[in-house]
């Protein structure tokens, strides 16, 4: 039994890794069969791994997502709360823009049956939310607005920028719009 949680183990692996490249490759669109076919598994062992394409997005992310999380809890002690929260969004901004898919994968979430938020755009919406408090408590940011808003906000620019030329200077002038339209009004 230990040999198969172990070979179990070392599949996962194999199959995260493959499933990175082929992520980076082909975005959200990536195949499930040619990354088993590239670990030389079924396409059923992928699956027992990454049910849904969406678990097999979250994993290919997770680190990544998890960086992105600290690094809002470390800017949350910072002077300028306004300065905090929009330099925690462009690195998210920054990273959607050479992760290709994760942009996609923050939008696609698990059927609502099963009642699962799509686990990359949950986590880090929990950690932007106090930085955003903290902005809006200081009168830099309109209240009203959440996290998730702002998330949201982000990847529609990603992903309606995505093909065209220069998309990082395009998602910083976009973003810029949206940042003006934060400031409360009076």
């Amino acid at each position: 039994m230990t040999a198969q949680r172990a070979d179990a183990r070392r599949n996962y692996s194999r199959i995260l890794a493959a499933a990175e490249q082929e992520v980076a490759a082909h975005g959200v669109n990536a195949s499930l069969e040619q990354i088993a076919r590239t670990v030389g598994v079924g396409s059923a062992t992928v699956r027992r791994h990454f049910p849904t394409r969406v678990a097999l997005l979250q994993a290919v992310f997770r680190e990544r997502i998890e960086a992105l999380c600290d690094s809002a809890r470390e800017l949350t002690e910072a002077p300028d709360a306004r300065a905090a929260l929009l330099e925690w969004l462009v690195a998210v901004a920054d990273y959607a823009i050479e992760a290709r898919g994760l942009a996609a994968a923050l939008v696609l979430d698990e059927p609502v049956e099963r009642g699962h938020p799509n686990a990359c755009t949950a986590k880090l919406a929990e950690a932007g939310d106090p930085l955003l408090e903290r902005a809006v408590q200081a009168g830099t940011v309109a209240p009203g607005l959440t996290t998730a808003d702002l998330l949201t906000l982000i990847v529609g620019i990603l992903l309606a920028t995505e093909h065209g030329p220069d998309q990082a200077d395009t998602v910083r002038r976009l973003f810029g719009v949206v940042v003006a339209g934060l400031s409360p009004c009076g």
